[in-house]
């Protein structure tokens, strides 16, 4: 083994490790007075790395057990076919489970909780939907799990003429109804035809680190959706705030010409 001079050096080393399965997922590192004897450094140099490796999300130091690197098992986020319309206006599969099932999971309605509320549009919301910042619309904010962990959050935005008095003002934890908001909107006369999908990366708030339990490090993946009928009407905003390493975008299309 060639010497480690530093703590970048022997935290590329561990990283190489990791990544090759020396130490899999839901293993624990040496002790840190092990891998300093190893590695031929100091216990502040293995420190730095492992505190490296743990900004990077690879690993995260867990009181009276050590170092564990972090599962990372990916649940498969489908692009457009998690919207097809089998799924949710023949069927009674709403998009997450759709997700779930592609990546092999079982799924439950409790797997995803819901407060309903009548607010007032915030500026993003309202440009969304051409009102004045501070109109009435309802905001349905989901919290989704995969057995005890969260995996993301989604809060949809509708206008009172679109939902008032259907399930997707109920605040019942579970999809609302089969096929979810989807066939709720199509019974409404409003049936989704088409969306636009905008993402980006950033590092998470302080709720959304207790909310998602993230790891220290871990960015998150923010979704924005609006989802329009046939005649360009729109009937949802939605913003979803995902754990970056608990999903894997999967996105099939044909080229355009």
């Amino acid at each position: 083994m060639a010497p480690i001079s530093g703590y970048r050096e022997l935290a590329a080393s561990l990283r190489t490790a990791i990544q090759d399965g020396t130490y899999p997922p839901g293993s624990t590192l040496p002790k840190q007075d092990a891998l300093a004897e190893q590695y031929g450094v100091n216990i502040k140099t293995v420190r730095q790395a492992v505190g490296l490796l743990d900004a990077e999300g690879l690993v995260t130091p867990i009181r009276r057990r050590g170092t564990v690197v972090r599962e990372r098992p990916p649940m498969k986020r489908l692009g457009a076919d998690r919207y097809s319309k089998k799924k949710w206006k023949f069927g009674d599969t709403v998009a997450f489970a759709a997700d779930r099932e592609a990546s092999g999971r079982q799924w439950k309605t409790t797997d995803q909780t819901n407060t309903v509320k009548r607010v007032d549009a915030d500026v993003e919301v309202a440009r969304a939907f051409g009102l004045e910042p501070g109109s009435p619309v309802y905001e349905r904010a989901r919290l989704v799990k995969d057995g005890d962990q969260p995996t993301h959050t989604l809060t949809s935005y509708y206008l009172p003429k679109h939902v008032e008095g259907t399930p997707l003002v109920d605040p019942t934890p579970g999809p609302a109804g089969r096929g979810g908001g989807f066939a709720v909107l199509t019974l409404q006369g409003y049936e989704p035809d088409h969306m636009t999908e905008t993402i980006l990366g950033r590092m998470p708030t302080p709720d959304e680190v207790e909310l998602l339990s993230l790891p220290a490090g871990e960015p998150v993946m923010v979704l924005t959706r609006q989802t329009y009928t046939a005649d360009n009407i729109l009937v949802e905003f939605a913003r979803g705030v995902h754990a970056a390493s608990r999903f894997a975008w999967t996105y099939e299309f044909k080229l355009p010409d």
